[in-house]
C-alpha cells in the first residue's frame, strides 16, 4: 500500500503559504497565480495554523459580499486544523478526508514542519494508476 511519503515524491513537496493577517483577495490571487484549491496559512512566526480553501472565500462572499475579499485570512479558514504524516497510508488518507471533510492535507514532519500538502486530485490520480496497474497485470495474467 502507497504511503503519504511516495506521493510527496511523486508530486513534489512544494507549499504555497499566507500570512494569517493577509487579505481573502490576496489569497484568491495567489490561488489563481499558482493555478492550486488551498492555501497553508501561518502566523507571524511561520508556524502552520490553517488551510485556506478555494471553498473558504466563497463562503466569505456568499456571507459578506465583495467586501469579504477585504477580511483577513484568518478570519474565514477553518479553525480545526487537520494534518497527516509522511509515513501515514493512502487510504488512512482517504478515510481522513472523507471523516473530517476536507480535500487538501498538509503533511508534517517529526518537528513539526511543513513536509508537503496532499489534496483529493493527488489521491485520486493515485488510485487510477494503482487500477490500471492492476488491471493490466490481470490481462498479461490471463493473456489477453
Amino acid at each position: 500500500m502507497m504511503s503519504v511519503e511516495a506521493i510527496l515524491r511523486s508530486k513534489g513537496r512544494a507549499v504555497i503559504t499566507i500570512g494569517e493577517t493577509a487579505t481573502l483577495e490576496a489569497a484568491a490571487r495567489l490561488l489563481d497565480e499558482h493555478g492550486i484549491g488551498a492555501l497553508l496559512v501561518t502566523d507571524e512566526s511561520g508556524r502552520l495554523i490553517a488551510v485556506l480553501s478555494e471553498r473558504d472565500i466563497v463562503r466569505e462572499m456568499a456571507l459578506n459580499g465583495a467586501a469579504g475579499l477585504n477580511r483577513p485570512v484568518a478570519q474565514a479558514v477553518t479553525q480545526a486544523l487537520v494534518t497527516a504524516r509522511p509515513e501515514d497510508r493512502l487510504n488512512d488518507l482517504m478515510v481522513l478526508m472523507t471523516e473530517r471533510r476536507v480535500r487538501h492535507i498538509p503533511i508534517t514532519d517529526d518537528q513539526g514542519g511543513v513536509a508537503g500538502i496532499i489534496s483529493i486530485g493527488d489521491v485520486v490520480k493515485v488510485k487510477i494508476a494503482e487500477m490500471e496497474a492492476e488491471t493490466a497485470a490481470l490481462q498479461a495474467y490471463i493473456g489477453t
